[in-house]
């Protein structure tokens, strides 16, 4: 009984279905849309589940109408590197040989565009051994939008971007004063990547007349700043191009010129990764000055304490100053103890002061009682971090008013509550104990903290002796570089330093000698020392040839001639000359 009445329902599914398949085979819509299907595997969507139905409800050519002028966004699926290295040659040949775009702009478009590289190869078929001729035919029929990865290249993001996107405009030299502006500060020697914050935060700079924006560069370094100092000024704060000179930065640069530090001592400690308040930093160098730190006094705190008045543009101090002064202390009082103790200025000192004074304020100590504390151990207080008051009674089995009470009579009992967390130690790297001196040393000299994280790190990175690292140091000295641009290169490739004297010197010729370049180039490109010699040998060889015989520019930068794949090397500077596949091979033979 229960199986006839459970192949009655199954036959009666069976005829619903049937019914809807006729009705569906004699819809008008079904058969027009059987007759314009298409594969929505080409597409990608970023929110598929509302974006399927209003596209099935499309056909292929409204499709790729519509895609043709999607905006740049993040994609789900990661692209796959063959994928992604094929298409970037794609794009770089259309920006360079068909936009007339030069060979460096065209190469860092292309390679750092990836949100636009997916938006492009979703439009193609996703084949792999296609991809390089399926992306060249769609960008010979469909001009993109060349502000979205210009943009992008610049280091903003696609949401970031969108709002400056111009409406009636699509390629870049339509806007010929933007990007020749943006020109002026590439060649000034500022990062691509960090352009697009400049954009961002101060456009205006953007739309000076030409050679504007790059005098308003110069009028930084004539107030005695150096070029690198200047970058990091401009990256960290765009608005200081905006107008003329910053009066505030004005006064600070003055002021640091009366010091032993000099100028040298801002570009040392700036990071372009922050902004500064310079009315601030001046007040602090200024309040300093007036506690007693005259010049020699001063320019010693800056150098062992640059973080007082940089970080967070002196903002540590205020907090400090005002906390003592809430706490009871008169500013006659804190000035004694700032000139009497200078090392509590420091991190580590501001954090535990803060601390005891929370611990003592917690335990509702009296404000007369607090100042004499203060006054009397400070050294102390500086150098340990205390526990909680919470902690300190239950370790006493009394309560907070009791404990009170008992500092109150016995000021040094505050310090048998130190924290017991684990501190963490830098452990020297060498056994030898002469070995590690040296080399913190060395590093001390180079403007790093002393027992700081950056010290820490440092000490890892660099091998060999002090003396051999300061050899080499003074080998980029003695080919013409700066000593402070040569301590930020060293901070920003420290493996240079782990190179020998002789290999150094070798490839300092190549550069200079045998290319005729300036040694200035290593600011911008100091990862050059790192290349093995064989490939400098071998890729300036060739293009020197190449450059003989006008089959390529005079002075290419030598980051594009060294960082490209071996593929790409011979595709644009071996087969861009009818015997040049040749003489890469004698090149490459005579150096076995």
């Amino acid at each position: 009984m229960l199986l006839c009445r459970v192949q009655k329902r199954v036959h009666k599914l069976l005829n619903m279905i049937s019914h809807f398949n006729n009705y569906i085979a004699l819809s008008p819509i079904s058969r027009q849309n059987q007759a314009q299907r298409f594969d929505l595997s080409r597409v990608s969507f970023t929110m598929r589940s509302f974006q399927v139905e209003s596209c099935v409800r499309k056909d292929k050519s409204e499709l790729q109408q519509h895609s043709s002028q999607l905006p740049t966004r993040f994609f789900v699926n990661p692209v796959p590197r063959v994928s992604r290295n094929q298409a970037q040659e794609a794009l770089f040949d259309y920006l360079h040989y068909t936009r007339s775009f030069t060979f460096t702009d065209a190469e860092h478009i292309s390679k750092n565009s990836p949100c636009f590289m997916s938006t492009l190869l979703s439009k193609i078929d996703d084949n792999p051994k296609d991809i390089s001729k399926g992306l060249t035919k769609f960008l010979r029929y469909n001009p993109i939008n060349e502000f979205e990865p210009f943009f992008e290249s610049l280091g903003l993001c696609p949401y970031e971007f969108e709002p400056f996107l111009p409406q009636k405009l699509m390629y870049l030299s339509d806007d010929g004063i933007m990007f020749e502006n943006f020109h002026a500060l590439c060649n000034y020697g500022i990062p691509r990547g960090k352009i697009g914050r400049m954009y961002k935060e101060a456009r205006e700079i953007f739309r000076y007349e030409s050679g504007l924006l790059a005098s308003k560069l110069r009028d930084y370094e004539n107030l005695g700043l150096s070029k690198a100092t200047v970058i990091k000024l401009v990256t960290s704060s765009p608005l200081l191009l905006v107008g003329g000179i910053d009066a505030e930065l004005s006064s600070v640069v003055d002021k640091l010129k009366g010091l032993q530090v000099g100028c040298d001592w801002l570009g040392r400690y700036l990071s372009d990764q922050k902004t500064y308040r310079w009315r601030r930093i001046l007040e602090t160098i200024e309040f300093l000055d007036k506690v007693g730190c005259k010049e020699e006094k001063l320019s010693s705190l800056l150098k062992t304490y640059p973080a007082l008045v940089m970080e967070g543009s002196g903002k540590k101090f205020y907090v400090l100053f005002g906390r003592l002064f809430k706490a009871g202390l008169q500013v006659n009082e804190i000035y004694r103890l700032f000139i009497d103790n200078p090392e509590m200025l420091s991190d580590r000192c501001v954090k535990n002061i803060q601390k005891a004074l929370d611990f003592l304020i917690a335990i509702r100590m009296e404000s007369q009682f607090i100042t004499k504390i203060m006054q009397s151990h400070m050294e102390l207080i500086g150098s340990c971090s205390l526990q909680a008051p919470r902690t300190a009674c239950l370790s006493l089995n009394v309560r907070q008013e009791e404990l009170c009470q008992i500092l109150k009579k016995e000021p040094l009992r505050l310090f048998s509550f130190v924290s017991t967390t684990r501190q963490r130690k830098s452990k020297p790297l060498s056994e030898d104990s002469r070995k590690y001196s040296e080399k913190t040393a060395f590093l001390l000299r180079l403007g790093y903290l002393e027992n700081s994280d950056e010290m820490v790190k440092a000490l890892k990175q660099f091998r060999g002796r002090g003396d051999q690292l300061q050899e080499r140091f003074d080998c980029l000295v003695k080919a013409g570089l700066n000593h402070n641009v040569v301590t930020e290169i060293i901070r920003h490739a420290p493996m240079i330093l782990n190179l020998s004297k002789d290999v150094i010197e070798k490839k300092i010729h190549s550069l200079t000698e045998l290319l005729g370049y300036p040694i200035e180039c290593l600011v911008k490109f100091p990862a050059y020392l790192c290349y093995d010699m064989q490939r400098i040998h071998h890729r300036f060889s060739m293009y020197l040839w190449l450059r003989e015989r006008d089959a390529a520019k005079p002075m290419l930068s030598p980051s594009t001639i060294l960082t490209s794949g071996d593929a790409r090397f011979v595709k644009y500077f071996v087969n861009v000359h009818p015997e040049g596949p040749a003489i890469w091979e004698s090149i490459k033979q005579s150096s076995t």
